[in-house]
């Protein structure tokens, strides 16, 4: 466990160990949940299909394409649960392969209209 007080900056870091340097690391959605074992029910997002859903999240810089860094300010679960645990995808893209989804940034998706 790693120990921090409400509202202190969480700086994270996802590496990914690879000998091709044409790859890149994307995060595309992270949700954190008070039970390490259900992601579904009592939940809270971050970041979901690469849209920022929480204002303290933040996307740092790394100067390697194969790593993600980003940053978010600790909270809690209404003060009823002692542990908050974090589920992140991220996405391995070509480097520079500009139609992959490292390079869509947000996407969303928005319900069609059936019309009449």
């Amino acid at each position: 466990p790693y120990y921090v007080d409400l509202n202190q900056d969480l700086f994270l870091e996802a590496s990914l160990h690879s000998s091709d340097r044409n790859l890149v690391l994307f995060v595309d959605t992270c949700v954190a949940s008070p039970d390490p074992g259900n992601f579904k029910a009592l939940t809270y997002e971050l970041i979901r299909s690469g849209c920022v859903k929480d204002s303290t999240y933040t996307t740092l810089n790394s100067s390697y394409d194969g790593v993600a860094r980003f940053s978010f300010s600790a909270f809690s679960f209404i003060h009823r649960y002692p542990s908050v645990y974090l589920q992140c995808e991220l996405v391995v893209c070509r480097k520079n392969d500009y139609s992959s989804r490292c390079y869509q940034g947000c996407t969303s998706r928005f319900k069609r209209d059936v019309g009449s």
